[in-house]
């Protein structure tokens, strides 16, 4: 129970507990004014690592539940947001501010954009369309606001503003139709919302058809008079479907009949008790933060603590283009909650339809908590390729032995949909003590109005649209104990080495030698883009080794294209600072629990937390309790094909955790699954098999299902 997220009695007794404090002046985040002092979010707060190991190592008592709290003051002097953490849990009784290293503010421009803010966005919008609605309906054939079929809607773009402390908003139209999002309009403005009463919000740029203007009188003004390059796009066709998922062109398969399917013959493997998961030696707990996303605590194979914690900190995509909301796209996603938007998963297509579905509870921009419905699931499969195998010939056109093992596997798996985007989540778990992090990028592509200078920046993917280019970077936290919470780093390498050959001595051998580096502080554990990577991250104990006398050890080993976004320092990556490095290694601080946070979208320029900070003061890190930093991703130019949207294949990243000599020999070794054959007596096969035999067919008596809803409880 120490790392379940909050649920949702819990969430109601902390809202009421907060609401009994007149001083703090709660009111509904719902409330249509700007201010107001309200909760914005409300998760679970981790306890401190050496509190939580006290009561799973040495069974001492667990430390209380408590409540993570953000506080919106709106109806103050000077707004501000605070957190708060609150507790015990179930039944609060106290609850303190929560500071951020260094003591630094959240500005209270820093805060995530709300419901009701959109709301008066979109008011905003009907008025300055009120004044542009005719050249939008000439240009695109679609209005916004008091419409009915050939509708607009927007897109708005972060951060906010150019600079700490302002709010100034750019928004893309696009037309109001299946997959929106590549159907921009060529009208983009720029809104002032900084001030809480929003009869004070200014446009202060209006962008249409590649020409600036100060204000949407300036652009009707020349509109009507003609002195300006005006564009009419093709009349909308219904017929069209470019954009969406509606199946067209010549069917490559010859029947209508299912796929492949995956199936569980004889009952399921893997255990489930509340947040607790087991399965073929490895155990872990797991839980979504809302702010960020998945995240997997005492993760231990064969009973051995591997990690403490493996969790997803961060995920950005910065573009570039031609119009000003292209050049201003620079995407931090915990800044849009990006745990809260892990909806529904569908049987069959985001998870087989054998998997266990979990349903997720968020108190989010609401009043009570939200039941996202079937938002994880686990699942065991196999990935059709062995673990391992040898067909060991006799080379007499027969074999000796044939021996292999297939390679099953456990996936537990969210989604996180930010808008356009859709990341799939994984951590999957081999039978050989290897798990994998993976995240497969797919969603729609953010599209812009199509420019010629926009090919610098993309591809024409449409009449009038450039698919943006863009580098998807993600950010996981991997608090390696390897047999114990003291550990080293060391790379590995390779070095040619160059001799006289021992039995020719008129001769030289040159091979390669095996060439270690022991990093012993934190500035040579933080390897820069761009710069040499070693290939071999190698994580040990000093002082266990396994039964042949190495270090019991995990190597990190990368599965990523990723580079940086922005020269070091440069206003915005000064909130991304942990983009500069594929790898940085920490000592375990409780201060340091993060590498970003969600504030850091709407104040990249001066963030709460600097991840830069973590590795400043340069300390030891020669048997400590370390914490890898890991950084991977790759560069996005959009083309033909990811219309509708983008695929899977070639777009998932990741990372490997594997070990390397903490076990005497491979574990899968213990795995019932191995098959072995070996020629009797008489030269027939004979069969050795540790599972029974399967022999039919069976798929799920469950019709597909998916109801696609998320509400309050």
């Amino acid at each position: 129970m120490m790392y379940a997220d909050l649920n949702p009695r819990e969430m109601n007794a902390v809202r009421d507990y907060l609401y009994s404090y007149s001083e703090l002046g709660l009111t509904s985040a719902l409330d249509k004014s700007l201010m107001k002092n309200s909760i914005l979010l409300m998760e679970l707060h981790v306890p401190r690592k050496h509190e939580a190991l006290r009561a799973m190592d040495r069974g001492q008592a667990k430390p209380p539940r408590q409540a993570r709290v953000v506080v919106q003051f709106g109806n103050q002097a000077k707004p501000n947001v605070t957190e708060y953490i609150v507790g015990p849990l179930p039944f609060p009784s106290s609850y303190q501010a929560k500071t951020f290293k260094g003591n630094r503010p959240i500005r209270f421009e820093s805060r995530p954009i709300t419901v009701v803010e959109y709301k008066h966005l979109h008011t905003f919008l009907e008025k300055v369309a009120s004044k542009v609605n005719k050249i939008l309906q000439e240009s695109s054939g679609f209005t916004y606001g008091n419409c009915t079929d050939r509708c607009l809607t927007f897109s708005d773009i972060a951060p906010r503003g150019l600079a700490p402390g302002e709010r100034r908003t750019w928004v893309m139209l696009q037309k109001f139709v299946e997959g929106y999002f590549i159907h921009p309009v060529g009208f983009e403005i720029l809104i002032n919302h900084k001030d809480l009463d929003p009869g004070k919000w200014t446009e202060e740029k209006v962008w249409y058809n590649g020409q600036y203007f100060d204000s949407v009188d300036e652009l009707v003004e020349k509109y009507e008079k003609g002195t300006i390059n005006k564009h009419k796009l093709p009349v909308h066709d219904e017929e069209d479907l470019f954009s969406t998922y509606i199946p067209r062109g010549h069917m490559n398969t010859r029947t209508n009949v299912h796929g492949a399917k995956l199936v569980e013959p004889q009952g399921r493997r893997f255990q489930v008790d509340g947040n607790f998961v087991e399965y073929a030696g490895w155990s872990f707990a797991y839980r979504v933060r809302s702010s960020a996303g998945l995240q997997i605590f005492d993760l231990r194979f064969n009973r051995e603590r591997i990690a403490y914690e493996v969790a997803l900190q961060e995920a950005i995509a910065f573009y570039s283009g031609d119009t000003p909301a292209a050049m201003q796209t620079k995407y931090i996603d915990a800044g849009w909650a990006m745990g809260t938007s892990d909806y529904e998963l569908a049987p069959g297509i985001d998870c087989p339809e054998i998997a266990q579905f979990v349903d997720l509870y968020h108190y989010y921009d609401t009043d009570k908590p939200v039941r996202y419905r079937n938002a994880l699931c686990i699942f065991e499969m196999t990935t059709g390729l062995p673990l391992r195998r040898h067909f060991n010939s006799n080379f007499q056109g027969g074999y000796n032995f044939f021996g292999g093992l297939e390679n099953h596997v456990l996936v537990i798996r969210t989604t996180s949909t930010v808008y356009n985007y859709d990341y799939i989540w994984d951590f999957i778990f081999y039978q050989n003590g290897v798990m994998e992090s993976r995240v497969s990028a797919t969603g729609y592509i953010h599209a812009t109005f199509f420019t010629e200078n926009g090919l610098n920046y993309g591809t024409k993917v449409y009449n009038y649209v450039l698919g943006n280019l863009h580098t998807h970077l993600i950010n996981y936290k991997v608090d390696l104990d390897i047999a114990g919470k003291d550990n080293s780093f060391e790379s590995i390498e390779l070095k040619y080495v160059n001799f006289t050959n021992p039995w020719s001595p008129e001769h030289s051998i040159v091979q390669s030698k095996l060439h270690r580096t022991q990093h012993q502080t934190e500035r040579r554990a933080a390897f820069r883009f761009g710069k040499k990577f070693p290939k071999y991250l190698h994580f040990y104990n000093p002082n266990q080794n396994n039964k042949w006398g190495h270090k019991k050890g995990y190597r990190i080993q990368f599965n990523s294209h990723a580079n940086s976004v922005l020269p070091q320092g440069w206003r915005e990556e000064n909130g991304i600072s942990w983009s500069r490095y594929p790898l940085a290694v920490t000592r375990h601080k409780d201060n340091e629990v993060t590498s970003s946070s969600m504030y850091t979208q709407n104040d990249p320029w001066e963030p709460v937390v600097s991840f830069e900070d973590f590795i400043r003061n340069n300390e030891n890190i020669v048997n400590q309790d370390l914490v890898a930093w890991v950084t991977v991703g790759f560069l996005h130019i959009p083309h033909s094909e990811d219309i509708p949207n983008t695929a899977t294949p070639g777009n998932a990243v990741g990372f490997f955790l594997r070990p390397f000599n903490f076990f005497d020999e491979d574990p899968s070794l213990a795995s019932r699954s191995t098959v072995i054959v070996r020629p009797d007596e008489k030269g027939q096969p004979k069969v050795q098999r540790w599972t029974p035999e399967v022999i039919g067919h069976c798929v799920s008596d469950k019709p597909f299902f998916y109801n696609g809803t998320y509400a309050g409880v």
